[in-house]
């Protein structure tokens, strides 16, 4: 039985893919429409090998991330308190031509200019990815609470 006086929060992973100041975003056929690859970890899970396992399962690609870029507490009214982990996990190069979506959650992927994510994800996933390809950028990482940084 769980003890009601700690927090638990559910985890996710996602995938920043880049290329120059484009992220590839794919586009889920429920929820809130485009997002990064990626999705929640499975009981005992590291978010390392979930989003290794979302990008395979959602692109048909086996790519392992390279590095930790965000980590954000977003705490969702409806769903309780989020921690939201965003992987770099390289350019996709030549990989491109092999995305085969998974056609039971996805059908469509594209590249988005970092300017123009807010025409495409709701605000609080717009902060992230700026902030994670911000990290990308200069090689660092960041700790986001809802998004923003807090530190």
């Amino acid at each position: 039985m769980a003890d009601e006086r700690f927090a638990r929060a559910r985890l996710a992973a996602g995938a920043l893919f880049v290329r120059d100041r484009e992220i590839l975003l794919v586009h889920k056929t429920y929820g809130n429409g485009w997002d990064l690859p990626g999705g929640y970890l499975e009981p005992g899970e590291s978010p390392a090998a979930a989003c290794r396992r979302e990008v395979n399962e959602e692109l048909g690609i086996d790519r392992p991330p390279l590095r930790l870029l965000v980590h954000d507490w977003a705490p969702n009214p409806g769903e309780g308190d989020k921690i939201l982990y965003v992987f770099d996990c390289g350019a996709l190069g030549g990989d491109e031509k092999d995305i085969v979506l998974q056609a039971d959650e996805l059908d469509a992927w594209g590249w988005v200019r970092v300017d123009d994510l807010d025409e495409y994800v709701v605000p609080r996933l717009a902060r992230r990815l700026r902030n994670a390809y911000a990290a990308r950028v200069d090689s660092g990482s960041r700790y986001l609470e809802r998004g923003k940084q807090s530190l």
